[in-house]
């Protein structure tokens, strides 16, 4: 009997220890599948509160036809817009909400559907005339290509403000399905604007070319990139351009005008011809200059 009664508490004990396991696995899956439930209830919270958020943002006439959808935090822009500009523009309200962790921009372009050829000739004519009056429309030369309605902007502007404008006359323009940006800025450099200058004056005072000083298009366009100088542009003949290349002011130019001057006033050093057009008033004294 007593060992029939010690028999009896043992299994009973392993009983009760293999209960308490069962018991502890199912809470603990309890556990696990309610913190799922919770994170998934908080991301869903989340999506709920981005979606408020980018319809609000989005709440404009511009994008009456775009349509927003948010999962696990990812905004997809859907539908159309007029201009190439509203489509960044949406993309960039979208970007700028709390928790949004990316856009798919999926938005297309409606608009008319112009020629390569006719909105390529459209776009330069547009920029030809960009920046008039900002003092700056001699000193960009830019390039335009177009595919499929995609605008290609490649060349040189004289500052960001000069690339800003161009970028957005052509993401505003109807037509313009996407726009390609390869525009370069050039360097800020004193040294770089006094030569820039000292071409202007020499190619639009030119008897034979101050015709074209007065188109405010400036047609002959004048790069400066650390010293180097490229012209471009159109004139009305050969001879015309052969003239602008004359005088066209090179480093070369520059160090043998300088040389004469040496020679001329018996200046040993550069140090020299500063001091000199300091005291002369040529480059005020409170300037820096670039050797």
């Amino acid at each position: 009997m007593v060992f029939v009664k010690k028999m009896i508490d043992y299994f009973g004990r392993k009983m009760m220890t293999k209960t308490v396991r069962v018991v502890g696995l199912l809470s603990l899956a309890g556990l696990l599948l309610l913190g799922g439930m919770t994170r998934a209830e908080a991301q869903g919270a989340n999506d709920q509160q981005i979606q408020a958020d980018v319809t609000k943002a989005l709440d404009n006439k511009r994008f009456k036809d775009v349509k927003s959808q948010v999962q696990n935090g990812v905004v997809t822009l859907t539908g159309t817009v007029d201009v190439y500009a509203d489509k960044e523009d949406a993309d960039n309200r979208a970007h700028h909400r709390k928790n949004v962790k990316g856009v798919q921009n999926l938005i297309t372009v409606a608009g008319p559907d112009v020629e390569d050829v006719t909105l390529r000739d459209k776009l330069a004519e547009k920029l030809i005339y960009d920046r008039v009056g900002y003092g700056t429309t001699a000193f960009n030369a830019l390039t335009i290509g177009v595919q499929n309605g995609a605008v290609t902007l490649a060349g040189t502007a004289y500052g960001p403000a000069d690339k800003d404008s161009a970028i957005s006359l052509v993401s505003n323009y109807p037509g313009v399905k996407d726009v390609i940006d390869n525009i370069e800025v050039a360097p800020v450099s004193p040294m770089d604007d006094r030569i820039r200058l000292a071409e202007a004056r020499a190619i639009y005072g030119a008897p034979q070319l101050n015709k074209y000083a007065i188109d405010p298009a400036k047609p002959i366009r004048i790069t400066v990139v650390n010293g180097n100088v490229t012209l471009s542009g159109v004139v009305d003949s050969q001879a015309d351009k052969d003239v602008a290349n004359i005088l066209d002011l090179s480093p070369t130019t520059v160090i043998c005008h300088r040389q004469h001057i040496f020679q001329k006033l018996n200046f040993h050093s550069l140090a020299d011809l500063i001091l000199y057009a300091i005291r002369k008033g040529v480059i005020p004294s409170s300037r820096d200059v670039v050797v």
